[in-house]
């Protein structure tokens, strides 16, 4: 026969009805480097599509 028995303690019950956490301002360096991934979607896109680059200009040596 056990010594010891362990229980299961129930977590405590919440009153109230359940709010949603106020949104965070992102900050600066988040902004800029969604800013970068935009610009660089953007430019991906466009190589896509078809249209020429500087690279596709120049003559082969």
């Amino acid at each position: 026969m056990p010594a010891f028995t362990f229980e299961k303690i129930s977590p405590p019950v919440r009153s109230g009805s359940a709010k949603a956490a106020p949104k965070k301002p992102r900050g600066k360096l988040s902004q800029m480097i969604d800013r970068f991934a935009e610009r660089r979607a953007k430019r991906s896109l466009r190589d896509e599509r078809g249209s020429s680059t500087r690279r596709d200009d120049k003559p082969a040596e």
